[in-house]
């Protein structure tokens, strides 16, 4: 079963080759750029360091401890807790204080994109069936307070992540694939021998029981939920106000949706840990920032880090590319993510699904792409799947022009056909801090009038933007919210790992739902369930492909751009270089200049 994801990582390792190339970098960099022969100087001087070069090796490459490195977002996480959060920034960023079973290699380019062993001794051993893997802890891993880290706590803080109804933000795969029966959880049944998905016959071994073969299983393991939880230490939803360090930092102080503060964890052993750094004596997070004065303060140096990774705003991509200077500390890397729009399939009038094909052919593709940059933000999307996923095949079903700027008569016709050729009215749902997605949302609301489609934005915070809003069906049916923005990377590189919680109608939940169309194709969820139960890679890979084709047809996504950003990196930030599991700085090797 491992053999197939080498097969997998070294497909993709070839696709982002090209991405590489495309982005001014040097193809195939990745191999050389290892901590241990980064390809630079070691002089530490930034002004050496060229546009592009996080992409391929670390910059600024330095060991010197000390100073506080210093993070800013325009909102609030959706929590704190490794167990209930699904941005991508998060994923990389609770690195720094949890430490999964597997986790991914401290490199960039290609390399980076292959599992490595973290509180697990190597990985998953599979049975015979497919349906048992089997993990083995490294000893004297340890929580900041001393106490050792127990393949009991893996068990316990995957039970609370996955099968209590508290916790909404993050996915479950694991509910949806442990072979668990009825259990109701750790806060209704507190015996932890009830749940028999997991199963621990020593304090280092923890054991997967599965309903089916999962052949990508050990990616799974490598999302934060699978991070230990002491159960005596569990308080719930306020978890994350203090959560039990196994990372290089430990919570100092946190002021939810305000500031939080991390410090080192001196009982985080290096010799454990082949992936992190902890170079700073300090991070600190300031949260509720506007996003331009994010971008000013961290060209000013202000600041080190825009903690969301989406990179500058107009105002600042505009001061920064007229500048050479500025530019070469830049980097504009392709990203993990797809940033689209889904319409609701069950809020009307897009319950038709040539009405969802009339703003298909409608939008101005131009428009929707220009606030990410034009083409600085990334490549016009016509697919769910991005370049960079395995799997991925280009096809357009609804070719808007041959400028992308929309076909107005096949949108009429569409909406004719679905019984609007006059055009309708309907809500748009955006994250009102993220100025990106407002800007698409009035660039939709432009295109979509020429045919008589009105929208009406509706802005909303994106710390509850999937908990209370978007991600939770009775809001968006109760406020007609017939059309949400969004984006999505990868929770693993392979089709399975993008397509799964977005497009597999069993993922829809009640709330910190993701499949936002609320699309249930019966041939979809089976496709899914053949594709990971598949053992040969290159099979695997086209049936991603056939998934791909399938929710496009549906017509309810409909994809901007497969996102590249410009995220600036201030002469003060030390070993800085993209990581391509999350398409932004690897947060756990990052320092700052005394």
């Amino acid at each position: 079963m491992r053999k197939t994801n080498v097969l997998a990582l070294a497909a993709l390792g070839t696709v982002l080759t090209m991405g590489l190339a495309a982005c001014g970098g040097t193809a195939g960099g990745g191999g050389n750029t290892s901590p241990a022969n980064n390809g630079s100087t070691g002089t530490g001087n930034a002004s050496a360091a060229k546009h592009n070069d996080g992409y391929t090796k670390v910059v600024n490459p330095s060991d010197a401890k000390g100073g506080t490195l210093k993070f800013a977002l325009t909102d609030e996480p959706d929590s704190a807790d490794p167990g209930n959060t699904y941005y991508a920034w998060n994923w990389n960023f609770t690195r720094l204080y949890a430490r999964p079973l597997m986790t991914y290699a401290a490199k960039p380019g290609p390399e980076g994109l292959k599992l490595v062993p973290d509180l697990a001794e190597a990985p998953g051993e599979v049975s015979a069936d497919g349906k048992t893997w089997t993990y083995k802890l490294k000893k004297g891993i340890k929580y900041d307070d001393g106490t050792e880290v127990k393949a009991a706590d893996v068990k316990y803080a995957i039970a609370r992540s996955n099968f209590t109804a508290e916790l909404t933000d993050g996915p479950k795969y694991f509910a949806q694939y442990l072979d668990a029966g009825d259990y109701k959880g750790p806060y209704k049944d507190k015996n932890l021998d009830d749940f028999k998905g997991i199963e621990t016959p020593d304090d280092y071994t923890v054991v997967f029981k599965l309903k089916a073969p999962f052949s990508e299983f050990d990616f799974l393991v490598a999302n934060p939920q699978s991070a230990p939880v002491p159960q005596a230490k569990d308080t719930g939803v306020d978890y994350e106000k203090a959560v039990a360090s196994t990372g290089p930092y430990k919570f100092e102080s946190y002021e939810v949706g305000k500031q939080l503060n991390l410090v080192r964890n001196e009982n985080w052993d290096q010799a454990t840990d082949t992936t992190r750094k902890q170079l700073p004596d300090r991070i600190e997070v300031q949260y509720k920032q506007n996003a331009e004065d994010i971008d000013n303060r961290l060209i000013a140096g202000q600041i080190q880090v825009d903690l969301g990774g989406t990179g500058l705003q107009p105002a600042g991509r505009a001061k920064v590319v007229s500048n050479p200077q500025l530019k070469d500390s830049t980097d504009n890397p392709f990203t993990p993510f797809n940033r689209y729009a889904m319409m609701s399939t069950k809020v009307a009038p897009f319950d038709n699904v040539e009405c969802r094909k009339a703003v298909q052919y409608a939008t101005d593709k131009v428009a929707t792409q220009a606030p990410w940059g034009g083409p600085l933000g990334g490549d016009i999307g016509t697919t769910a799947m991005t370049p960079t996923t395995v799997g991925y095949k280009p096809f357009d079903l609804y070719p808007n022009g041959a400028d992308h700027k929309g076909d107005l008569a096949k949108a009429k016709e569409a909406l004719a056909a679905c019984g609007h050729p006059d055009g309708f009215s309907t809500n748009i749902a955006v994250r009102g801090d993220r100025t990106k997605e407002v800007q698409v949302a009035e660039a939709m609301q432009a295109s979509l009038d020429r045919v008589g489609i009105k929208l009406t934005i509706k802005k909303y915070p994106s710390g509850d933007w999937s908990a209370q809003y978007a991600g939770k069906p009775d809001f968006v049916h109760k406020n007609n919210l017939g059309i949400m923005i969004a984006g999505w990377g990868s929770d693993w590189p392979s089709g399975f790992g993008f397509l799964s919680q977005i497009v597999d109608g069993r993922a829809i939940k009640p709330s910190g739902n993701y499949n936002m169309m609320e699309l249930d194709d019966k041939s979809i969820n089976e496709l899914l369930d053949k594709g990971v139960q598949t053992s040969d890679a290159a099979a695997r890979n086209e049936i991603w492909a056939q998934v791909d084709q399938k929710v496009m047809e549906s017509a309810a996504f409909m994809s901007f751009v497969y996102e590249k950003t410009l995220i600036f990196r201030p002469a003060s930030l030390t070993n800085a270089y993209v990581h391509p599991a999350w398409g932004m700085y690897d947060y756990t090797w990052l320092g700052v200049k005394q």
